[in-house]
């Protein structure tokens, strides 16, 4: 069974950090690599995160389906931005520097590839960024440092609840598949794959219906041990901030006020380094 979206348990640096750490690390990281269009920088993003994964200790393996899903997603993106807009990137650097023509305006410029490459680096800069976040951070724990930022706990334990029950849904996704395949429904590699999502849709319904059921059943729960009656409560899986935490929030800013910088100094989002 694939895992999307799964906290995964190691010993390392990232994962003792806090769930609010992160997602502050998250949200000024993902920002610096979208304010701007500066190569410089949208290079040295990628290599960081590359560095973050590997003290991670998250193997390639554990998250290969949705980097193989974001890959497929990039390369759609980039191939539709070229057919509707085959010389934005002219457009945006105010020259034109043809490589060779391909047919009435779609023509390859060095311009249009700079700006394709820009937009490959963002993705490169932002997603791995994003399942970093998911594959460290602790639902339980994350919830309890939301609400030591502020957040009330209410929705800090919603958000935490939403996290933990993506694991039941693709278990119970699974189930429901070997069900269907024990009925002689095909749904393996060797169907055509416009079959295979039929087969795929049949699922839903039933996938739905059990995911109401155990809604049910965790609300009446939460609601039969007074969830909510008090203004605050205590966490388990609660921990302070630590010196790494600090740092590793300060840096975030930091990248974040250079890109802005960036910004500032080459006049516009865009840096282009040819004449």
């Amino acid at each position: 069974m694939t895992n999307i979206f799964n906290y995964i348990e190691k010993e390392s640096p990232i994962h003792k950090l806090t769930g609010a750490t992160k997602l502050v690390c998250l949200i000024f990281l993902s920002l610096a690599a979208m304010v701007t269009y500066d190569t410089r920088l949208l290079i040295a993003l990628p290599l960081v995160s590359i560095a973050l994964f590997a003290v991670s200790k998250i193997k390639v393996k554990e998250v290969s389906f949705l980097l193989g899903f974001t890959a497929v997603f990039m390369v759609l993106n980039n191939v539709l931005v070229f057919l509707f807009a085959p010389q934005h990137g002219v457009e945006i650097y105010g020259s034109s520097h043809v490589l060779f023509p391909i047919a009435g305006r779609y023509v390859v410029t060095t311009e249009q590839l700079f700006y394709h490459l820009n937009l490959i680096l963002k993705y490169l800069s932002t997603i791995p960024i994003v399942l970093l976040f998911v594959s460290t951070t602790n639902p339980s724990e994350f919830a309890a440092s939301l609400n030591r930022i502020g957040v009330k706990y209410s929705i800090a334990y919603s958000v935490a609840l939403a996290l933990r029950y993506i694991p039941d849904i693709q278990k119970e996704y699974h189930d429901i598949s070997q069900a269907q395949q024990a009925r002689g429904i095909e749904m393996s590699k060797k169907e055509n794959l416009i079959k295979r999502l039929k087969s795929a849709s049949s699922i839903l319904i039933p996938l739905i219906l059990s995911s109401m059921d155990r809604i049910e059943v965790i609300s009446n729960a939460m609601e039969l041990r007074g969830f909510g009656k008090n203004k605050k409560r205590t966490w388990y899986m609660g921990r302070k901030f630590r010196a790494m935490d600090i740092i590793a929030m300060a840096v975030s800013v930091l990248t974040f006020a250079f890109a802005l910088y960036l910004n500032y100094r080459n006049g516009s989002r865009f840096w282009f380094p040819f004449n």
